[in-house]
């Protein structure tokens, strides 16, 4: 599941995603075991692999934490016999695209990778799988899954949460639905949905289909906080419900621009059971997993049984499952599981590095494994080929599966995925016949999930040029591009739209040398021009930067990773301007209380409307001051996504917005109370003009600063 924040590195995007014992497990989730495809042999080797050292680039250097012993990264042999590294200064030859890899100079050079990324971002476990040719390349478990017993990563055993790749399961069954006729992909979604999950057209023309679901553009506003994920098991609600009650605004017409929406696919998965009728997790496993042969693989989770929901994860699995870790200053610690069986079509998927690569082989391979077809070639072909895009040479969407730009000018299709602790990625492909998993399970290991697959790809395939080529822009066409702009996928009103707009920013600045820097997630990255007019290639990296225009002006732009659209913000959405008018509202509100304290009261002379307007001035002041206290106290615990998720709405945050609503009521009697206050009454009992001024001053301030914050949605303490 793949959250929105950086915190939306989890929440990012962002964010987006078991049986009985005996009968009743053989029916829902396993199956006799099917041995894995064996290993690529091992011939025309390099005489020596090339040592990490000499083929990697590294980041610039930064400090480094030791990591305990429990969890120091010592890597879990594939086999026995798994080739060992040996130092050699040379490179290895750039493979042609139908060459396979070298098995053993892709297992130093992942080695190598991945050791030194758990040690730098500080990762308790790591599991990959790399496939190639329908064989099994390189499947290797890092780390541990466990410090309470000290169990290792296991790549046939150990299972990973894999978040959002869980809705390629789906997909694929709801394919499965359209191939029998049962259900077509430009038919409204609300002809295969119950009557209480049907969507109202809250002003919109257009019907959501499932195409538009499948493409992240049903128009629907993003929501997570307080419900995506959840802590106790007992407030795990089924499917139906959820839906029903999370249910978020549609703020454009389907078709229209990319926004990543978790909910859709959980209403997909919701028609999905509602035409079969079957569960959800019971339909995807007749469907996908037990006829892929995939017996460490289910949407159910490890929690007690209930009545009104699916049954829990079979006991035999659950042993097996990796415990999620958060790194600290003290050290690993171990974390509760995050349950999101709520939208289990999302996100709740479980699996192995062994199931993964078979589940890999299975989509390079047409649908078809061990003589068992799983879907049809025809669905094949539309998980590699773009359904939507939103412009010439952005990343889209192939029927579920991400369209993924790759070094060397390559494509791929797949999907990345998050939960609160765990990060996996999944890319393959077709041309090489390629298909590579990763996953890890500690919150600070997002980097090399994201990473890993187009580095494999650029290291033997498509290696960078030396000297990046020169933008064939100056600065001053460049400057055409800068700005700020926020994010499609997000909340449109209320206190989690406040959140996302202060989260959600991208900006694009223009170099001396006609380059653009974008920073998104305070990650930075330069583009230069192409021979395309408003289309960016990176300096270092797949990708490409598309802009927008309307009436000649840049307007927006896709994210070079897919999944959204940044549309250029306008004046009263400044993140700067919210800043200075914060500012000053605080020192507006110390200055009136100073004034309060420090006045001579006997020497005062004022009228009772002046009295009245200063009474009313000084609660305001005291408001504000609480309102700018409670966001500084949620602001400093923020960095905590775990606490900011589960225990949304803050009482902090509520407080400060119920503060500053009242405080803008009151700001607007004051402005109303203002000719009256300048008129005053006779000379000697109203207040100097300089008090005047002052009053007038600190009330514009509060106006100004009541405006932005109806503007960013702060006010609405009621809708979070």
């Amino acid at each position: 599941m793949t959250l929105r924040l950086s915190f939306r590195a989890v929440l990012s995007a962002a964010i987006i995603g078991c049986g009985l014992f005996g009968a009743t497990m053989a029916e829902t989730q396993d199956a006799a075991p099917i041995a894995p495809p064996p290993s690529a042999p091992a011939a025309n080797l390099p005489s020596a692999p090339v040592p990490y050292t000499a083929t990697v680039r590294r980041r610039a250097p930064r400090p480094r934490a030791a990591a305990p012993a429990a969890v120091t990264p010592a890597a879990t042999p594939a086999s026995p016999t798994a080739a060992a590294a040996t130092p050699d200064a040379a490179a290895p030859p750039v493979l042609t695209s139908h060459a396979p890899l070298p098995v053993a100079d892709l297992e130093s050079y992942v080695d190598g990778v991945v050791r030194d990324r758990m040690v730098r971002d500080h990762i308790a476990g790591v599991t990959i799988a790399v496939v190639q040719n329908g064989q099994v390349v390189l499947k290797k478990g890092y780390g541990v899954a466990s410090l309470k017993d000290g169990r290792k990563v296991d790549p046939d055993k150990t299972l990973f949460r894999i978040g959002s790749i869980s809705k390629t399961f789906t997909w694929i069954a709801l394919m499965n639905e359209v191939d029998a006729g049962r259900m077509r992909l430009d038919t409204p979604i609300n002809i295969y949905l119950p009557e209480k999950l049907q969507l109202k057209d809250q002003g919109k023309k257009t019907p959501v289909r499932l195409r538009d679901l499948m493409t992240h553009t049903a128009g629907f506003e993003d929501r997570a906080l307080g419900q995506l994920f959840e802590r106790d098991p007992r407030r795990e609600r089924p499917l139906e419900l959820y839906l029903r009650q999370e249910r978020p605004n549609r703020v454009r017409e389907p078709g229209l621009l990319p926004a990543y929406s978790n909910y859709g696919v959980g209403l997909a998965g919701a028609a999905l059971a509602n035409v079969t009728g079957q569960p959800f997790e019971k339909e995807v496993a007749d469907q996908v997993i037990l006829p892929a042969g995939l017996t460490h693989t289910t949407f159910r989770e490890n929690r007690p049984w209930r009545d009104d929901l699916p049954p829990p994860m079979a006991a035999n699995l659950a042993a097996d499952l990796s415990d999620g870790f958060r790194w600290t200053p003290l050290g690993f610690q171990t974390e509760d599981p995050e349950f999101i069986g709520h939208i289990a079509p999302a996100g709740a998927a479980s699996s192995t590095a062994g199931d993964m690569a078979r589940y890999m082989t299975l989509l390079l391979n047409g649908g078809t494994i061990d003589g068992k077809t799983v879907f049809s070639p025809k669905t094949s072909a539309l998980f590699r080929t773009p359904m939507y895009r939103p412009a010439e040479g952005a990343p889209g969407w192939n029927a579920g599966f991400m369209d993924i730009p790759l070094p060397g000018g390559k494509r791929g299709f797949g999907h990345a995925g998050a939960t609160l602790w765990f990060h996996s990625n999944m890319v393959m492909v077709p041309e090489l016949g390629l298909g590579v998993f990763v996953a890890v399970n500690t919150d600070t290991g997002a980097d090399l999930p994201a990473t890993l697959p187009a580095t494999i790809i650029e290291r033997f395939y498509a290696p960078r040029p030396d000297i990046p080529a020169a933008s064939p822009i100056s600065h001053d066409e460049a400057r055409a591009y800068e700005g700020r702009f926020l994010t499609t996928r997000r909340s449109y009103g209320g206190l989690e739209g406040f959140i996302d707009r202060l989260i959600g920013e991208a900006s694009v600045r223009a170099a001396p040398d006609g380059r653009l820097t974008l920073t998104i997630d305070g990650q930075s990255s330069q583009w230069t021009a192409t021979g395309q007019p408003d289309t960016f290639a990176p300096v270092s990296g797949p990708g490409l930067l598309v802009f927008q225009r309307d009436d000649g002006k840049v307007v927006r732009f896709f994210s070079p990773m897919g999944g959204a659209a940044f549309e250029r913000i306008g004046f009263p959405h400044q993140l700067g301007l919210l800043i200075a008018f914060a500012v000053l509202t605080a020192l507006a509100a110390v200055a009136t209380l100073i004034g309060v304290a420090t006045r001579d009261r006997r020497e005062a002379r004022q009228t009772p409307t002046q009295a009245r307007a200063s009474l009313m001035q000084t609660i305001q002041s005291i408001l504000w001051l609480i309102a700018l206290i409670g966001v500084g106290v949620f602001a400093a615990g923020a960095s905590d996504v775990a606490n900011v998720v589960y225990g949304w709405p803050s009482g902090w945050l509520l407080s400060a917005s119920a503060c500053a609503f009242v405080s803008a009521w009151l700001t607007i009697a004051t402005l109303a109370m203002l000719p009256v206050v300048w008129r005053g009454g006779r000379r000697v009992d109203s207040w100097t003009s300089l008090r005047k001024l002052a009053f007038t001053c600190t009330t514009l301030i509060f106006l100004g600063f009541t405006l932005l914050l109806g503007a960013w949605g702060f006010l609405e303490f009621w809708n979070t």
